[in-house]
């Protein structure tokens, strides 16, 4: 396995107003091997994911629980984490309930949930009992772009 070019992690409370300080920290991954168009597109799921942790993983719990958001970035992937101490959530379910639904109608919720899905490569929620924690997983490939 390669190691990573570049690793990092933030911890803030369950408030949507944290949203501007984990987008501030994002920035520092818009470098190479990311292209801005790459980027721009991760710090949209990123946002997508953090507001769901903090409006419907954390919905019951008190603003303090923390939230943790951990990047890595290796040449050919980029991968991240959203930690939440919410309840147990079917993501590959509700991805399901959604797909199912008649082009011609919009499904009540879920859109940010098909934009995840469509922009990863990987999208994954799993509760993890050892850390009594559930980890929102995006993977996005990088394509290498041939020099002419």
């Amino acid at each position: 396995m390669t190691p990573a070019l570049s690793t990092s992690r933030i911890v803030v409370n369950s408030d949507i107003d944290a949203l501007a300080q984990v987008l501030d920290w994002f920035a520092q991954f818009n470098v190479p091997p990311l292209t801005y168009e790459v980027w721009w597109f991760c710090q949209l799921v990123l946002d997508e994911g953090f507001t769901n942790a903090v409006r419907h993983a954390h919905r019951n719990l008190p603003p303090t629980t923390p939230i943790t958001v951990e990047v890595q970035v290796f040449t050919d992937r980029i991968e991240m984490r959203i930690w939440d101490q919410g309840g147990e959530f079917d993501l590959n379910r509700k991805l399901q309930e959604l797909d199912q639904t008649p082009q011609d109608l919009e499904p009540e919720g879920g859109m940010g949930l098909i934009f995840l899905q469509k922009f990863a490569d990987v999208v994954d929620y799993r509760h993890h009992p050892e850390r009594q924690q559930n980890c929102l997983f995006l993977r996005k490939n990088l394509v290498a772009v041939a020099s002419a």
